[in-house]
């Protein structure tokens, strides 16, 4: 694996305030998130691992203010940030060198600014505000509103001039299936926090009630709800095959880490049943080494830049 000054030098990135401003971002996504950094190094081909440090940044702080505080305040600080960032975009200037980093991997790669307005807009008017999904109608429209800009905030810069059309659909049928898993393995942390994630319709439909899933009730109903959601997730992953296809072949390690790293959860959830009502399901120590370690040997040598 290259230093990160290596990393930051085979990618283009030049000057010392920005080559700072990237190096702010990555370490700012190693702090909250060492697993999908550590993936993106040690998996990504160098080039590509600072426009996505710099996406995957950009991704948590507005998930972040999303997601922390009062509705009003959570209202009032997308509302702020996103001021600070269309202003990022159009002068490729900010107080933030997160944000300075990001407005110029949008601009340097060519991703459409459409993309990062849609996320932020979904931002508050999806996420700042949930209160769960009446029908699967109502998840769809959460994934077009938030969850597949985010995903394409991130990894689109993978792409010179943005995703094309058949890219991006790809990365929406993957999304559909992260979401999947990701709601069912923190199921018992979301409930905590007052979040119920799997629409009511198909509660309903069990004959289940949210008391029943709060309480952690080992019945029939619950098991069959959950045995459901998991087949849907199954078939969410089933469809994002061929997702490989449309990824940058310097991130294809990493696309099929994150598949493999899905399937993995997705049998833990499944094995754990009523359990996960109990306790968030991770993904464990053992299984993401080895997969990490899988990935790394079948991926290409990547040879030495020259002293």
């Amino acid at each position: 694996m290259p230093s990160w000054r290596t990393t930051l030098t085979t990618a283009g990135i030049s000057g010392t305030r920005l080559r700072e401003d990237y190096t702010y971002a990555a370490r700012r996504v190693l702090r909250r998130e060492p697993a999908p950094y550590l993936t993106l190094r040690l998996l990504a081909a160098p080039p590509l691992v600072p426009w996505l440090a710099a996406g995957l940044g950009f991704m948590n702080r507005v998930d972040d203010v999303a997601e922390t505080g009062t509705p009003d305040e959570r209202s009032a600080g997308l509302k702020e940030l996103g001021a600070e960032v269309h202003r990022a975009l159009e002068t490729g200037d900010s107080p933030d060198p997160l944000l300075r980093a990001y407005a110029h991997a949008v601009d340097t790669r060519g991703l459409p600014a459409e993309w990062v307005v849609r996320f932020l807009a979904g931002a508050a008017d999806a996420e700042a505000v949930f209160d769960g999904f009446e029908d699967e109608a109502d998840f769809q429209a959460y994934l077009d509103a938030y969850a597949w800009p985010g995903v394409i905030v991130f990894t689109g810069p993978q792409y010179p001039g943005g995703p094309d059309a058949e890219q991006a659909a790809g990365w929406r049928r993957f999304v559909d299936a992260a979401q999947r898993v990701d709601f069912l393995a923190d199921l018992a942390g979301d409930l905590a926090a007052g979040r119920l994630c799997i629409p009511r319709a198909r509660l309903a439909e069990h004959s289940v009630t949210r008391s029943d899933l709060e309480q952690a009730r080992d019945t029939p109903g619950v098991r069959e709800l959950l045995a459901a959601e998991a087949g849907r997730a199954r078939s969410a992953l089933a469809a994002t095959d061929g997702i490989l296809d449309l990824t940058a072949p310097g991130l294809r390690a990493v696309a099929v880490t994150m598949t493999e790293l899905m399937e993995h959860q997705l049998t833990a959830v499944e094995r754990a049943g009523v359990g996960a009502l109990r306790k968030d399901v991770g993904y464990g120590l053992v299984a993401p080494l080895r997969t990490l370690a899988r990935a790394r040997a079948r991926r290409p040598r990547t040879p030495r830049a020259p002293k």
